[in-house]
């Protein structure tokens, strides 16, 4: 219980520490706005596509490939972002909010905080990759459609998401997302066999690697406090889903589907992660409310080394892990 809670604060202690590095930065004037919104462009367009290019492609998919695993992931992570939509839609009155909040509620840090989690308890990513294969590529797509959908309705001369000319060009976004590309780039090289060049593999890798650091300092230098008490409601029911819900509702699920040990671990990283630095970002880029984002990303971080410690002991009480 105690090496499970000090790795949970190990993996999450040092996402606040960069918040705040980002904060005293901007308060010491050796980052502006500028910087930041140049930042954020960076990791959207290009950080977080290698990033997502390099967890795809580096992971052992294809041979360790299971298919009823994969399918499993792939369709609660599909009710479970279809469900928060349609909620989502119905109860909450803000719209201007509603890409935000659906976003970080479901979209979890699987392939960065998850193949980190399983290999310290295994010693192996076991199961990981295929949970990512079934998850995430779910996460952004969906995120792609919704940002680009609810984004337009804080536009006031944007043209009806109903009209033909609006459906096309909400389409045309969606697919030159650079997130969405970079995921099915990924796929042919998966599933073909093909390989980049080590030097390439090494540059994208690099590039991959900056956009945690730089969304984290963005995060920071353009987190407003005042603001995001005010959406501390929203913050804390969103986190409420992330953190707790959707586990107490699908791990019983993956338990009695016989899923154990990595297996299961994987899963509970799928449904019980804190959401991801990535969904500020992409939030921002698509002009949805980064400030409800960027809380509910503090607010999930903060919790999960106790959430996700209390997960691991129930499932080890029960010689399930």
């Amino acid at each position: 219980m105690m090496d499970s809670f000090l790795y949970s604060i190990n993996a999450t202690l040092p996402v606040f520490l960069m918040i705040i590095l980002g904060k005293a930065l901007y308060k010491l004037h050796i980052i502006d706005d500028h910087f930041t919104k140049t930042a954020d462009g960076f990791v959207f367009k290009a950080a977080l596509p290698a990033l997502v290019f390099k967890d795809l492609t580096e992971n052992d998919i294809k041979n360790s490939f299971d298919g009823g695993y994969v399918l499993f992931c792939f369709t609660i992570t599909l009710c479970i972002i279809l469900a928060i939509w349609g909620l989502t839609e119905l109860f909450m009155k803000n719209d201007t909010g509603k890409g935000a909040f659906i976003q970080a509620s479901y979209r979890s840090s699987a392939a960065i905080l998850g193949l980190a989690f399983i290999d310290n308890m295994y010693h192996s990513a076991g199961m990981a990759p295929l949970m990512i294969i079934g998850a995430v590529p779910l996460y952004n797509i969906f995120a792609v459609v919704i940002l680009t959908l609810k984004g337009k309705t804080q536009s006031p001369d944007s043209e009806s998401r109903l009209s033909n000319a609006g459906l096309r060009k909400t389409c045309v976004e969606v697919l030159k997302n650079p997130i969405l590309l970079s995921i099915l780039l990924s796929l042919v090289f998966v599933f073909s066999g093909l390989k980049l060049p080590a030097f390439l593999n090494k540059t994208i890798s690099s590039i991959g690697a900056t956009a945690t650091p730089l969304a984290l300092i963005s995060i920071g230098a353009g987190f407003e406090g005042r603001k995001a008490v005010k959406k501390i409601r929203l913050a804390a029911i969103a986190s409420f889903i992330k953190l707790i819900l959707l586990a107490a509702l699908f791990l019983p699920l993956a338990i009695f589907l016989g899923y154990r040990n990595q297996e299961l671990m994987a899963v509970l990283i799928m449904l019980g992660s804190p959401a991801t630095v990535s969904c500020y970002i992409m939030a921002k880029n698509t002009g949805n409310d980064h400030v409800l984002t960027s809380s509910i990303i503090v607010l999930t971080t903060l919790l999960s080394s106790v959430t996700l410690t209390a997960w691991i002991f129930i499932l080890h009480s029960c010689s399930l892990l």
